[in-house]
């Protein structure tokens, strides 16, 4: 058995096993997902698991009526962790205890829908997995999902589930929701638990989630995040400079909503410049650190296992392998000096900027599996590591675009939370979101 594996959540498992079926919530359509029916197609590319529910929540409770996609890297009592990979899966047992983040939604009234896809061991940001295939982006079908919390955002968008529950380490909870139309939080590094979660980087891995709407996903937010100990952020900032990072269309849109920001007496907009030449040094830098503790954790399964591997994530594998302690040393120094920046910067505000660099490529280019993803990825890095460095929340809210679904970013300051939560539901029913 893995190691992780062989770790019991005493005290966790409870919650599961004394959870009952519950009934209809009365969260309108957001908590009514729809399910297969008899004899409707079961797809693969969405769910490894799926139940009528397949884990029941607590009778009652805030999240009564709420169903959860839960993403394969989580332990759930009596079920394997597949984490996008067959061969890992084929030599998983079924866990003996339960994620807290997930007994906290059960013990919340929702129920586990069904456990989803990832893309391979989370070290991915398209949603393109060649052993399971790429789940559907409902909203843009000719488009990829975005990863590597594909399956839950999928579920989600099809109705299947009003919750996804994933994880965001350089972006994949807030690309397949930039991707997808949907509303994606990643919190403060540490304010949820990561016990019981497959690791990719722990100095950057968050436990996230996606919900069609911002009630929702405030809801949710309201039983897994910390209560609220710091003031509400003191103002947005906004630099052209790090919008025009983005594609030209993705960028419009993002301006679009900021200037509806600034009409729906929305906390005030101040601009600022920022230099983006010094961003390939810092996603260098993540990417380093990023990648030294992925192949501390899994280097040795990885060794015995390289042709089980998709060719995107085995190389991203082979780089994570040649990573010296002299790169690590420098790789810190970088990442210290940026999150001194960033910090002086931002303060205590909110930085406004896109979730992603672009819309999703569609299939046809992802199929191709070169420069088109990387590229996109390498951008997109720029933008969403900005969290990562500083550990800072950061929320996705859909705008509105003249192409595919696009996100606008809301990064607030380490333990606001439930005041970035608070701030998106504020500026959905202003308008500024769809």
């Amino acid at each position: 058995m893995h190691t992780w594996n062989r770790r019991a959540f005493l005290g966790i498992g409870s919650a599961v096993g004394a959870a009952a079926l519950v009934g209809p919530g009365a969260h309108g359509a957001a908590a009514s997902p729809r399910r297969p029916g008899p004899g409707a197609a079961f797809d693969p590319t969405v769910w490894r698991e799926f139940g009528e529910p397949l884990v029941p929540g607590r009778r009652g409770g805030p999240l009564r009526g709420h169903t959860v996609a839960v993403k394969d890297l989580f332990a759930i009592e009596g079920h394997r962790v597949g984490a996008g990979n067959p061969a890992w899966l084929a030599g998983s047992r079924p866990e003996r205890g339960t994620a807290p983040a997930v007994a906290a939604l059960l013990a919340a009234g929702a129920s586990v829908a069904g456990i989803a896809r990832t893309d391979e061991f989370a070290y991915s940001l398209a949603g393109t997995n060649g052993h399971y295939g790429t789940p559907p982006n409902p909203r843009a079908p000719e488009r990829i999902s975005g990863g590597s919390t594909s399956g839950p955002a999928s579920a989600v968008s099809l109705g299947l589930a009003t919750i996804g529950l994933g994880t965001d380490t350089g972006g994949s909870v807030r690309i397949p929701a930039s991707y997808q139309g949907l509303y994606g939080i990643r919190p403060s590094h540490g304010a949820v638990s990561a016990r019981g979660l497959l690791p990719l980087a722990e100095s950057f891995d968050t436990v996230g989630w996606l919900t069609r709407d911002a009630r929702t996903l405030r809801e949710a937010g309201s039983v897994l995040l910390p209560a609220a100990r710091r003031r509400p952020p003191s103002g947005a900032v906004l630099s052209h400079e790090l919008l025009d990072v983005a594609s030209p269309d993705v960028a419009s849109s993002v301006r679009r909503a900021a200037e509806r920001w600034r009409d729906a007496r929305l906390p005030a907009v101040r601009e600022i410049g920022f230099d983006t030449s010094v961003l390939p040094a810092w996603v260098a830098a993540f990417q380093t650190k990023q990648g030294v503790e992925a192949w501390r954790y899994w280097g040795r399964w990885i060794s015995r296992h390289w042709d089980t591997l998709n060719p995107d994530v085995r190389s991203r594998f082979e780089k994570a392998s040649t990573y010296s302690a002299r790169d690590l040393a420098a790789a810190e120094d970088v990442l210290a000096e940026a999150r001194q920046r960033l910090d002086a910067l931002l303060g205590h505000r909110v930085l406004i900027l896109p979730a992603a660099s672009s819309i999703a490529p569609t299939r046809a280019e992802a199929s191709l599996g070169g420069p088109v993803i990387e590229e996109a990825r390498a951008r997109t890095f720029q933008l969403t590591c900005i969290a990562g460095i500083t550990g800072r929340c950061a929320v996705s809210v859909p705008v509105r675009s003249r192409t595919a679904p696009v996100g606008m970013c809301l990064v607030g300051p380490r333990g606001s939370d439930r005041h970035l939560l608070d701030l998106a539901l504020r500026a959905a029913r202003s308008g500024v979101c769809l």
